[in-house]
């Protein structure tokens, strides 16, 4: 890597880490998470806590450490699945990188997470935050979208002295419905999506935190007073499998690991399941009928505006039950990683070719599918891959996470938790608290989302002149005067008065920067 390019990395990664509200006593995430770090204390130590929520009639008095987690019926099967894909990980770095020692310790080249303590009496995992995500509603319209309550992994027995962080790097989220069945409250009346956005939306003119907070989002018409166990659709997982230092070799390099399991209500487990629209590249790539089952698929002009707005649900059968996410990556390159990439030149058997997704952005427009988003080659790329897993979560994430959480049990707050989500999650609130106002007033909402990099010009208003849209730091293309090699699918990704899109080299994508004198 060049010294230009190693500094952009950096560049990139201050950014990344260091997001700008829009103003100060408006937070981004009003009215779609709660983030205050006393309330999810309170939470956490209330019907909250990952104990209760999977074991309602369990003590909140006895946190559940993970020891007894995993020795839980219904969660040895995650435990299972995990610790098959740390083994798969370790066999395929040792074919690929056999030079590169692998395991746990500093010892090693690549230091791998240490399983013991992920089942471990010495570890638990607590509530860093509530995200509303009723945006998620035309994946099942039944359950009015979902709540994700986000746990992250800590230790909660240090040794005597010891400097280690007590947070690790690993998230689970357990998923619910927004809305269950029967749909009604305690008092017996209907919830409708509207009521339950309604709830959600007034909690961004609440002023209480800590202990009063929790109470009132806990209340008769709180957000939370629909949040209940039985809702639990499936749990996802992210965990940082692998670190590599920077070396004489190569750049420092960190590997991470998603997975999702869905509840099983009948069996009462949860099962490991293929991970929406997470792409399985190698499976098509080696199985030629297969691979032309999915071109025809996502190219048919239906499921290519699917993809276009962000809404596209790719079938099960295409489908990977694991990712790893790499980073850092440098979103400069005009080709997709062979992870999950699918449609340049990776290899020498693309999934698809540029003349046949430039023939069927031909013909969905000639069948009068507007495309927003999608208008060349380069946006079908950047779109097959951020709306996997895996892409996604490299793309303006704070490391492998969108939301690392709150850090409520350090005993000096640290920027994670004055940050507790990236880039990425906070330029996406105007576009959910749309979509939930929407809801609210029975208006049919607009599902519709931008690329990860950009958000939707619907929030242009309040994230004008930020690192979310056009100001500093934020993602751009760079616009050669009179090129016809400028790509038209980032033809908006402009910046700000008195701001240059600055690249790296030949580079084409970059970030909004001052000018230079």
């Amino acid at each position: 890597m060049s010294r230009a390019s190693r500094l952009f990395v950096v560049l990139c990664l201050i950014v990344m880490a260091t997001p700008v509200r829009a103003a100060p006593d408006r937070p981004l995430e009003r009215g779609t998470a709660i983030t205050d770090p006393a309330a999810l204390r309170e939470l956490d130590r209330g019907r909250f806590g990952l104990g209760r929520i999977l074991q309602p009639a369990r003590s909140a008095d006895t946190p559940l450490d993970n020891a007894q987690l995993f020795a839980m019926p219904a969660m040895a099967s995650v435990k299972a699945a995990i610790d098959a894909e740390l083994d798969r990980y370790i066999e395929r770095h040792n074919a690929e990188l056999p030079d590169e020692s692998i395991g746990v310790g500093e010892a090693f080249a690549f230091r791998l997470f240490d399983r013991a303590l992920l089942a471990s009496a010495d570890t638990r995992f607590v509530l860093a935050g509530i995200v509303s995500r009723m945006d998620r509603a035309y994946v099942a319209p039944a359950g009015c979208g979902e709540i994700r309550l986000i746990y992250r992994l800590v230790r909660i027995r240090l040794p005597a002295g010891s400097e280690t962080p007590a947070r690790l790097p690993m998230t689970l989220n357990v998923v619910l419905r927004a809305r269950g069945v029967p749909a009604v409250d305690r008092d017996g009346k209907p919830i409708t999506c509207a009521v339950v956005a309604q709830r959600w939306l007034a909690t961004s003119d609440l002023t209480q935190t800590g202990r009063e907070l929790a109470a009132r989002l806990q209340s008769r018409d709180g957000p939370l007073d629909l949040a209940m166990a039985e809702n639990i659709d499936r749990i996802e997982t992210n965990l940082q499998i692998a670190h590599a230092p920077k070396s004489p070799t190569r750049e420092f390099r960190t590997d991470y690991l998603l997975k999702v399991f869905h509840y099983d209500a009948q069996a009462r487990v949860f099962a490991e399941a293929p991970m929406e629209n997470q792409i399985d590249r190698e499976r098509l790539l080696s199985d030629a009928a297969l691979a032309s089952d999915f071109k025809a698929w996502l190219l048919d002009p239906a499921h290519l505006a699917e993809l276009d707005q962000g809404t596209v649900l790719i079938p099960e059968k295409f489908l990977a039950k694991a990712a790893i996410a790499p980073t850092p990556v440098g979103f400069l390159s005009s080709k997709l990683l062979p992870e999950f990439g699918l449609s340049a030149g990776e290899g020498s058997n693309p999934v698809f070719g540029e003349s046949e997704v430039v023939a069927a952005l031909r013909k969905a427009a000639a069948n009068g599918a507007p495309l927003q988003n999608i208008r060349s080659f380069g946006g079908f790329q950047r779109r097959l891959n951020d709306i996997t897993c895996a892409g996604c979560h490299q793309t303006r994430g704070i490391g492998g996470f969108h939301f690392p959480g709150v850090d409520w049990m350090a005993a000096k707050q640290s920027n994670a938790a004055v940050v507790p989500a990236s880039p990425h999650f906070l330029g996406d609130q105007p576009r959910r608290r749309d979509i939930m106002a929407a809801l609210r007033d029975d208006r049919q909402p607009d599902y519709s989302k931008g690329f990860v990099s950009r958000p939707q010009l619907r929030g242009a208003t309040e994230l004008a002149g930020t690192e979310y849209s056009d100001g500093w730091g934020a993602h751009c293309y760079r616009f050669m005067r009179h090129s016809a090699s400028n790509d038209a699918s980032f033809r908006s990704w402009t910046c700000a008065k008195g701001l240059t899109c600055q690249t790296a080299g030949a580079a084409r994508m970059g970030m909004c920067f001052v000018k230079a004198r």
